[in-house]
């Protein structure tokens, strides 16, 4: 299918469920190409969803788990393979855990999922990004950041103890908006914006999942927005009023400042060798192991 440069092309991560879904929702009735990058397929039963499957619309491209430097180095692969440009970049997967877990690399898994994917993510596709018009990218944050009072590199990679909201899910998040606002001079020098935004309280529990809620907030989630509210603020950001500002953390469409930020150089320093020393070293010992 040829797709004409009119069209805005937006990649969404976990598009499957809750706010990314509901904002994969609003871009394709906004008349935006949709690329999702999920697990799971999106509800069968959405006949809107379906139509623009069909149409190739909305296209996914299945990975079967992002921290996963293999199976999202594949899916990465076949999307660049196939898409000729990306207009704006919406880095949303990210739920909270109910345990501590760790990556297939070692590292605690909230880090993984939210702050070091997301980097990767905009590294293997920065040069789509260059080819669309909005060159921008939305990386997901939370309010929960503001709830952190230590951070480490160490406390992100290898945290000493577990806690659920503002533990490791908050310090991954803090970390996220910090290399956020880190990297914008540099993308800002090739045309590219990025802001980090808080989407609000939204009930995005679901049925026959172990949550990562502690159990003090479980009550007020049936008062907490529906998931259209965060993807809505999400759009917001990234075509609003803000549109022209870079390396920003926005809550409620405001711009905050971040704490922590004397940790930012550092973190986007760790960032760049977990990039180069594996995720891109390992493609090229299996690319020789293939010769």
């Amino acid at each position: 299918m040829q797709r004409s440069k009119s069209e805005h092309v937006a990649l969404i991560t976990g598009a499957n469920s809750g706010i990314g879904l509901e904002l994969t929702r609003k871009l394709l009735a906004e008349g935006w190409q949709v690329i999702a990058l999920n697990r799971s397929k999106v509800p069968t039963e959405d006949m809107e969803l379906q139509k623009a499957i069909s149409s190739e619309q909305l296209r996914i491209y299945k990975v079967a788990d992002l921290t996963d430097y293999d199976s999202l180095r594949l899916a990465l692969q076949k999307l660049h393979n196939k898409e000729p440009y990306i207009d704006v970049i919406f880095n949303n997967a990210g739920q909270s855990f109910p345990e501590l877990t760790y990556s297939r690399q070692g590292r605690e898994t909230h880090y993984e999922l939210i702050t070091v994917v997301p980097y990767i993510i905009l590294m293997e596709l920065k040069d789509l990004l260059l080819k669309g018009r909005l060159k921008t990218v939305i990386n997901t944050s939370s309010s929960a950041l503001n709830m952190r009072k230590s951070f480490t590199l160490e406390q992100l990679e290898h945290p000493q103890k577990f806690r659920k909201v503002v533990g490791p899910y908050a310090a991954s998040k803090l970390a996220l908006s910090l290399w956020t606002e880190a990297i914008a001079p540099s993308l800002a020098n090739e045309g590219i914006l990025i802001r980090s935004v808080d989407p609000g309280v939204n009930n995005t529990v679901r049925k026959n999942q172990k949550s990562g809620l502690p159990i003090w907030m479980k009550p007020f989630m049936r008062f907490a927005s529906p998931p259209t509210h965060g993807a809505g603020l999400l759009f917001e950001s990234a075509v609003g009023k803000h549109q022209s500002k870079t390396g920003v953390f926005l809550i409620k469409g405001k711009i905050q400042s971040l704490p922590f930020r004397e940790s930012a150089p550092q973190l986007l320093k760790r960032l760049e060798e977990i990039y180069r020393q594996q995720f891109k070293q390992e493609a090229g010992i299996e690319a020789d192991a293939r010769v």
